[in-house]
């Protein structure tokens, strides 16, 4: 067998670095949403502290748990987006008349 050709026990390697790479998004999902919790805590626990309004404290739930609900759907957000996008999108743009490829004006 030529030395060129890598034994077959070997091919397993791309595998095994996909599924590290999946393993890691994992976490790092995992951790921005930890950190989105925690900052929408002490975001509650801030309004509170300044202003001790019930009124000012409740917005300020409600916008954190708005903040952590978007990085816990952060997917779903941009297949929205996305879908709303390419929907909307212009089938062509239309060509500004007396201009040519290299951008200068024909009379």
């Amino acid at each position: 067998m030529p030395a060129s050709v890598p034994p077959a026990d070997r091919v397993q390697l791309a595998g095994d670095i996909i599924t590290w790479a999946n393993t890691k998004i994992t976490q790092l999902n995992t951790l921005a949403l930890a950190a989105a919790v925690l900052m929408a805590i002490i975001a509650v626990l801030m309004s509170w502290w300044r202003t001790r309004s019930f009124v000012a404290t409740l917005v300020a739930l409600v916008l954190a748990g708005l903040v952590v609900w978007a990085v816990n759907n952060m997917t779903t957000i941009q297949t929205k987006v996305g879908t709303e996008v390419a929907v909307h999108a212009p089938a062509a743009v239309p060509a500004v008349p007396g201009s040519d490829r290299d951008g200068l004006a024909t009379a």
